[in-house]
């Protein structure tokens, strides 16, 4: 019930964050133009900002889910962190591609097409080998059942925030 709950209240921020003026006035940086709307322009430091929140909320939500002991939280915590930077640089990448799909969005090119849908399959076996490399890593220091709930929860969280990023984004006019 706490999972479902808690990643009820990360979509719903997830939305918020995504359709939130208050990311525009946060930021002094010039603004890119985003591809989820015609005329909206958010800058990269607003991207930035609501990466982090999310994070945090991410972060707070498998807190709430895990019930680790002081012992497992100790040894889970950082592997969680360095999972997170290595996830982080993942999600860089996608926030480039968009970024670029954005650049060429009503003039894209069909090897530009490709080029955009390979680079998301892609980032999509570069984040199942990530999860794959850090399941011994977590299991080392929880049990199987806390590996696969933390596993299940983070791709959950993944896919909700990938299907509302998604949802803003036009598809490609062919």
């Amino acid at each position: 019930m706490k999972t479902a709950l808690g990643l009820a209240l990360l979509c719903a921020f997830t939305f918020h964050i995504v359709t939130s003026p208050s990311y525009a006035q946060k930021s002094t940086e010039a603004p890119a133009t985003h591809p989820s709307q015609e005329g909206a322009v958010i800058s990269d430091q607003q991207i930035d900002l609501m990466r982090k929140d999310l994070r945090a909320e991410k972060k707070k939500v498998i807190a709430a889910n895990m019930s680790l002991t002081s012992t497992e939280a100790e040894k889970f915590w950082p592997i969680y962190d360095e999972y997170t930077t290595e996830t982080v640089k993942l999600n860089d990448r996608k926030y480039a591609l968009i970024k670029k799909y954005a650049q060429d969005y009503g003039h894209i090119t069909d090897q530009q097409a490709e080029d955009y849908v390979k680079g998301l399959v892609g980032l999509d076996q570069s984040g199942s080998n990530l999860r794959l490399r850090y399941w011994p890593k977590f299991r080392q220091v929880v049990s199987g059942g806390k590996t696969a709930l933390f596993f299940q929860m983070d791709r959950r969280i993944n896919n909700m925030i990938d299907i509302q990023l998604s949802s803003q984004i036009p598809l490609i006019e062919p």
